[in-house]
């Protein structure tokens, strides 16, 4: 019985972090949609929304490395995980910031945006299956 309990209460938060993904993903699209005009689509925003989820649900709580102290590695999972989370909620918190406070960046700024956003959850993604495989 409690461990049902664990596993349930396990996938409410993993699901509360792809929400949570979702959300950063559409505050995303919602911004470089509005600055670059070819992606002002429902498909662009749709997309932004589950790399968010996808991104979200698998990178963050991946299974860590078992310590050892006869070996010192790097966990490349962890690291990737730590990173593509920083560079996918600063991207959604500068999208929001724009957003809310009416801003007009420069261009730079969007596209800095979008490829950051890009290569956070795509780090997420990527540390979320390595670490995942390993512990198979």
């Amino acid at each position: 019985m409690r461990f049902r309990v664990r596993k349930t209460a396990h996938v409410f938060e993993r699901l509360g972090l792809a929400m949570a993904g979702a959300a950063c993903g559409l505050f995303v699209g919602a911004y470089v949609g509005s600055a670059i005009p070819a992606l002002t689509t429902q498909g662009f925003l749709l997309l932004m929304m589950l790399l968010g989820i996808v991104g979200f649900y698998l990178g963050i709580d991946t299974p860590q490395l078992p310590f050892d102290d006869a070996h010192s590695h790097i966990d490349a999972a962890e690291l990737l995980s730590s990173a593509g989370t920083l560079c996918a909620t600063l991207t959604a918190l500068a999208s929001v910031a724009v957003i809310v406070l009416r801003l007009e960046p420069h261009d730079a700024l969007t596209w800095l945006v979008f490829l950051g956003w890009i290569g956070g959850v795509a780090m997420q993604i990527v540390a979320g299956a390595k670490a995942r495989m390993r512990k198979a």
